[in-house]
């Protein structure tokens, strides 16, 4: 905090970081929204879930603007200060994955647990904490997660404007691209309730850090190189990203909602047919039709092309805005075959046929 008040005060930066995370537990608990029942989970509950991120992000966006407007929060304030902010929030990750882990222990449900304390320290000892209807998980990755990138996008505009007197042409469509990207989380809210991160991790330090630190300050490193940089983007240039991200776009969205659907109503159509899918022997159905009749995971191809247009603003000079996109791909490939692994245990030769 030391660090932090040095340049601006009490009045500015840390009282920023304190009344934010504020903000946006007051806004998870009363921002307008509808309350929908999650999917069944391994421990075969379904739990309800206030989605009202989508009220929640452009209430906050509108605070946000607000503070620079009127100067409580100088436009290059976030920018300035985002060594003390990742220090803080790694820091507060520590003890927050700390009192997750013995919190945990206190679960009365059937939980996965190796036994181990590091091991289980790093990937959670309960699946879905919870203080009464506050889910910490969804919380933390919506609200905190996808909330604080699109803060950070701004606020890295914010700085650019600040520092240069201008907004130039590829800091432009980096932040048209990542809100987009960050509202339909938002507006689609819902269906994060049928991912792996919530339907199958434990709640541990991995799933913490990844909330609090790796998502706000790494999906932002386009942002965030720009800002004191005024280079040009050709208009070709920009046409051709915007097209990547939106056949992107596109098949990310439409293949997860297919998948979403099916799971709420297997009657549903799909592109215009009644879907076709394979019934295991386990009681579950492993659809076969519209994208997911193609490629057991086309979803991650649609969302590796929108990292990819969302880093090529920034030019092929530099390899760091190009992190996300190198990372993201391992990743992605190292969920498919989690997600194989784990349903190959669950519907044996059903998933031997499927594939």
């Amino acid at each position: 905090a030391g660090f932090l008040d040095r340049t601006y005060g009490e009045t500015n930066i840390s009282r920023f970081r304190h009344g934010w995370l504020l903000l946006q537990i007051a806004l998870r608990l009363y921002a307008p929204g509808k309350t929908v029942q999650g999917m069944v989970q391994r421990d075969g509950r379904r739990l309800p879930y206030r989605m009202n991120g989508w009220s929640s992000l452009w209430i906050s966006l509108a605070v946000l603007g607000g503070l620079f407007y009127s100067g409580l929060l100088p436009l290059t304030a976030i920018y300035d200060e985002l060594g003390g902010l990742i220090s803080t929030a790694t820091l507060f990750a520590f003890l927050f994955a700390i009192f997750l882990y013995f919190y945990g222990l206190r679960s009365k449900q059937q939980e996965r647990r190796s036994g181990n304390v590091i091991y289980d320290f790093f990937l959670g000892t309960s699946l879905n904490p919870r203080f009464g209807g506050f889910d910490l998980k969804v919380f933390f990755e919506s609200n905190i997660g996808m909330g604080c990138w699109g803060v950070f996008i701004v606020g890295m505009a914010a700085a650019q404007y600040g520092k240069l007197g201008t907004l130039t042409t590829p800091m432009i469509l980096v932040g048209v691209l990542q809100l987009i990207y960050v509202a339909d989380f938002f507006y689609f809210e819902s269906t994060l309730l049928a991912m792996w991160d919530i339907l199958y991790e434990n709640y541990g330090f991995m799933l913490v850090h990844a909330f609090l630190v790796w998502m706000p300050f790494n999906f932002s490193l386009q942002a965030q190189f720009l800002v004191t940089r005024s280079t040009a983007l050709p208009a070709w240039a920009v046409a051709g990203c915007a097209v990547l991200f939106g056949v992107g776009y596109y098949i990310f969205r439409t293949a997860n909602l297919q998948k979403y659907r099916f799971r709420t109503d297997p009657t549903l159509l799909i592109w215009g047919k009644p879907p076709s899918y394979l019934k295991t022997a386990h009681g579950s159905l492993l659809l076969t039709s519209g994208w997911w009749g193609m490629a057991r995971h086309v979803n991650y191809l649609g969302d590796l092309m929108m990292a990819l247009a969302m880093c090529l603003p920034c030019g092929l000079g530099h390899v760091t805005p190009f992190f996300y996109f190198i990372y993201f791909a391992p990743l992605l490939i190292d969920r498919e075959r989690r997600d194989h692994a784990s349903c190959q245990a669950k519907y044996g030769k059903d998933w031997d046929e499927y594939c």
